[in-house]
């Protein structure tokens, strides 16, 4: 295993296991990605302000969250579109909406195609 500086200039995923000298499903890991490296990206955000004395002890959980995600992955886990794109209870393109509450702006537009009122209307003349 090399140095923390060694670890923070790595961007692929086949490096993190390769830093590791973790084996891997080449296929798992370019199909899950994204996934693999968000939900990695935020087990390492856990050690932020943790008690982790030195950087073999960060090392280790690093490693330890990587594989921990990656066997998450192997083992059949997949996170719905909702997780993955925090879809919600975030507000909606014209921010007066949110998709899990109803919007009392909205109305039908069109043949059962509705939209927000309460955006100003836009013009591209």
């Amino acid at each position: 295993m090399g140095t923390l500086t060694e670890f923070q200039s790595l961007t692929d995923a086949e490096d993190y296991f390769d830093f590791f000298d973790l084996d891997y499903d080449e296929r798992l890991v370019y199909v899950k990605r994204f996934h693999i490296l968000k939900e990695f990206g935020a087990m390492m955000d856990r050690a932020i302000g943790s008690d982790l004395e030195g950087d073999d002890k960060l090392l280790e959980y690093y490693k330890f969250a990587l594989i921990t995600v990656y066997k998450n992955f192997e083992n059949g886990y997949a996170p719905s579109a909702a997780d993955v794109w925090d879809m919600f209870g975030k507000e909606s393109a014209c921010g007066t909406c949110s998709t899990s509450e109803s919007c009392s702006d909205v109305e039908e537009v069109s043949n059962g195609v509705h939209a927000c009122t309460s955006q100003a209307d836009l013009s591209f003349n």
